[in-house]
């Protein structure tokens, strides 16, 4: 699944288009490195997005289309 839509559907980032903006950006690593929108995501993944000043980083556990917004907190694990 690409980033962008694995960001949304996971609901760490509320928009596509601002998941696309943040990749652009240069704020998203994933395995440490910058990803574009379009990286692939696969289980086992680290993800790291920089807002501001705030990281957060997650662990891919489970790649869905789409999904719930109650059980979305499914799909990553914090670090």
């Amino acid at each position: 699944m690409r980033l962008d839509k694995y960001l949304k559907v996971s609901r760490l980032i509320k928009r596509r288009t601002v998941a696309n903006e943040a990749c652009d950006a240069g704020r998203i690593l994933v395995n440490d490195k910058v990803a574009k929108a379009s990286a692939a995501v696969k289980p086992g993944d680290i993800i790291e997005i920089q807002f501001g000043n705030r990281n957060t980083r997650v662990e891919v556990l489970s790649v869905e289309e789409t999904y719930k917004k109650e059980e979305a907190k499914e799909l990553y694990r914090y670090l």
